[in-house]
């Protein structure tokens, strides 16, 4: 934790010392985020955050910006008296570099500008849910905070030519997505299923993570985009890795008589290239988006090892190299009373791959501002999902998230609301039904 506090210390004074001599900023927020499940009253998140962020330049042919975070997660962690003799397994603090990058303008050229660092890049028109956007990886810690993504190392080249954007990726190294933990865990994993008679007595798992080789780790991503008729356009292309890995491998063995079974299963990221292209405007008074994302996976073989049951190895395709396309449709609108309405229309959620498991997803939010825009009332938001029209009834997901917020004084925000979630069958949300929350967020912004 001292030296978490000497950092900042030193960034603090080095900006500083910056801001006297050129155009530099300093900004962010602090927040806090508690939840608490309704049945039974236990907190499930514990989340305190301080940000900040560096951004300015000496001259106007480069401009630097940096977002860092102090972050306190989770609840203490103590078992023994040992674990009370130091903090950190009472106060969980960590400082996490958001992005640290450096922009570089008329490089070379005079309408080319390049972007070198750490970096969050993100592609696409639609409203968090951008099935064109795989540079960087999914953050899904919070299941609830669509879109959310990681920064990456990179470099984006950006050239200009009349109504024309080219823009140009490149990623030296892979990072795999952030996965949902705690009761959120099982959000996005189908269950296990094992053949009649056999029960799981112990799992464990191995994931592969490719070579750190330019022919192995590496992603590239070019994208043009321009304006026509009022409306935002542009195609893309992406080469890299699905950054949620992938079941490829096995092993069952039994352990007594009566069925009990040990597995072990190892995980891999697939190679994959996804061509997109998308839209955004307005038509009339009524904002409209769209983006579709074809996807051309590596296909991938499972292989189920049974000999220790007298069964040999079996294969089977874990994901096939057919190409399948994810898209999503939305708009949104105010209507004259003030009430403003947002909703989309998404096939294909970020961790489905192909034809066969691609699902069906409605996501609005209705809201209201009062009071020169003081009180903000969401009377209904969420999502639905279908996994299966011919049975919708018995393969749906629902979350439900009404809430509040307050603005009391100028940059300060409290919010108070519920995730109230019910489903049938298996989906991301019926998985989650007995887990619903009300949560509580302040934050203050400088």
């Amino acid at each position: 934790m001292k030296k978490i506090i000497l950092f900042i210390g030193i960034l603090l004074a080095i900006f500083s010392n910056s801001y006297a001599q050129a155009d530099f900023s300093i900004n962010g927020y602090m927040k806090t985020d508690n939840r608490m499940l309704t049945d039974n009253n236990s907190f499930t998140w514990n989340e305190n955050q301080l940000e900040l962020k560096f951004e300015g330049s000496y001259s106007g042919n480069y401009h630097l910006y940096s977002e860092v975070r102090l972050r306190g997660f989770g609840f203490p962690e103590i078992s023994q008296t040992a674990d009370l003799q130091g903090k950190d397994k009472i106060y969980k603090w960590k400082l996490e570099f958001r992005e640290a990058y450096l922009d570089l303008y008329q490089f070379g050229l005079q309408d080319l500008d390049v972007r070198i660092g750490r970096q969050i890049i993100t592609w696409g028109t639609a409203d968090k849910l951008n099935p064109t956007s795989n540079i960087c990886p999914e953050d899904l810690e919070d299941v609830f905070n669509f879109g959310k993504q990681a920064g990456v190392n990179s470099v984006l080249a950006t050239y200009y030519w009349k109504d024309f954007t080219f823009s140009g990726v490149y990623v030296p190294t892979f990072t795999p997505a952030v996965l949902p933990s705690g009761i959120y865990a099982s959000a996005l994993s189908a269950p296990m299923e094992f053949p009649e008679g056999m029960t799981l007595n112990n799992s464990t798992d191995k994931i592969i993570l490719p070579e750190q080789k330019f022919t192995e780790s590496s992603q590239a991503a070019f994208k043009l985009g321009t304006n026509l008729f009022d409306y935002d356009l542009s195609v893309s292309y992406y080469y890299g890795r699905d950054d949620l890995p992938l079941l490829n491998k096995v092993i069952i063995t039994p352990v007594d008589t009566l069925g009990n079974v040990d597995v072990a299963a190892e995980m891999i990221y697939p190679k994959m290239q996804v061509i997109g292209a998308d839209f955004a405007g307005s038509l009339l008074d009524v904002g409209i988006w769209g983006e579709a994302a074809l996807t051309i996976p590596e296909k991938i073989m499972l292989s189920t090892d049974l000999t220790a049951l007298g069964m040999g190895i079996q294969e089977s395709i874990a994901l096939d190299n057919e190409p399948y396309i994810k898209y999503v449709f939305g708009c949104d609108y105010t209507f004259t009373n003030g009430i403003y309405l947002n909703t989309q229309y998404l096939h294909g959620f970020v961790h489905e791959r192909g034809n066969d498991d691609l699902n069906d997803y409605l996501t609005f939010r209705f809201e209201k501002k009062f009071f020169n825009d003081e009180l903000k009332i969401v009377p209904i938001g969420g999502a639905v999902s279908v996994t299966d029209w011919d049975d919708y009834e018995n393969n749906y997901g629902l979350v439900i998230n009404p809430e509040l917020s307050f603005l009391p004084y100028d940059n300060i925000e409290m919010i108070l609301g519920a995730f109230i979630l019910d489903g049938k069958g298996s989906n991301m949300f019926s998985s989650l039904k007995d887990n619903d929350e009300v949560y509580f967020k302040a934050k203050v912004s400088f």
